[in-house]
């Protein structure tokens, strides 16, 4: 997963006006959230006053801050051009640049969704200081949508908890993992997941770190927990299978993008 902070290349900004840069970099956007760029996997930079005539089809222009000291544009347009790639993808092809591709992403699905108040239909308009969408008739405040969720290591004796779940395909086991509730901290909702999805209880829950997840629109924030008591139990419609595996039996996801991945590997060095 990445590491590094997004803060040591990136300033925050947020605004509808681009016309005003001889260089920014920019990053296109297609309507299934996929992302252009260079032949050498890389963010192009053009002057920002040919943006219309190399885009056709453009739903909307952000600025969005700056990239290392450079203004950084996001273009969202109706293209099915082949070479538009997942943004997934896009961690395995150029990490860097990965941590700036996935706020373009993020901040495009929210104006995107936001661009009408959803408490009375009114067309929303850029805040003048925060990077907000307000609305100018019943004054709702309209911040980018974050999902807060929680995924979290078991241990139990020196073996990790795993389940089968029936949405994945391409990982056969997973760490517990579920969406906060309203009303609810983040060490309720560890307990409250583990306890709906395999039914046991788990105690020394403990903080370890938080990411990102663009998928569509979360923050992973990680644990670990030892077990407590209960027996395995799963509903056969979420979770189809679960149990405890030896560190010699887990199997290591193939990318290492997701915090699930860190908490599977720094398990297994603390246990072998």
């Amino acid at each position: 997963m990445i590491e590094d902070n997004i803060y040591d290349n990136y300033t925050i900004g947020f605004s509808d006006e681009y016309t005003k840069y001889p260089k920014a970099y920019i990053i296109p956007i297609n309507t299934k959230r996929e992302v252009h760029l260079t032949p050498t996997n890389d963010l192009e930079k053009i002057n920002t006053s040919q943006i219309e005539d190399k885009f056709q089809d453009i739903n909307f222009i952000l600025y969005i801050g700056t990239y290392k000291n450079t203004p950084c544009i996001i273009i969202n347009h109706n293209s099915t051009d082949d070479d538009y790639i997942p943004l997934i993808k896009t961690y395995e092809t150029n990490r860097e640049i990965y941590p700036i591709l996935a706020r373009g992403v993020l901040v495009s699905d929210w104006y995107k969704s936001h661009q009408y108040c959803g408490a009375c239909g009114s067309k929303t308009i850029i805040d003048e200081k925060d990077m907000m969408l307000k609305c100018p008739e019943c004054g709702q405040m309209h911040y980018s949508r974050i999902a807060p969720a929680i995924i979290v290591a078991i241990n139990n004796n020196g073996k990790l908890l795993m389940a089968r779940h029936s949405y994945y395909t391409k990982i056969r086991y997973a760490l517990i993992a579920g969406f906060m509730e309203a009303g609810e901290n983040i060490e309720e909702a560890v307990q409250r997941e583990v306890h709906e999805e395999v039914g046991i209880d788990i105690k020394n829950i403990k903080y370890i770190k938080s990411q990102s997840w663009p998928y569509p629109n979360s923050l992973m924030i990680g644990f670990t927990a030892d077990y407590a008591g209960g027996k395995i139990t799963v509903d056969n419609d979420e979770i189809l299978e679960a149990r405890w595996f030896k560190p010699d039996e887990i199997e290591i996801p193939e990318s290492d993008i997701s915090i699930s991945s860190y908490l599977i590997s720094k398990f297994i060095e603390d246990h072998t």
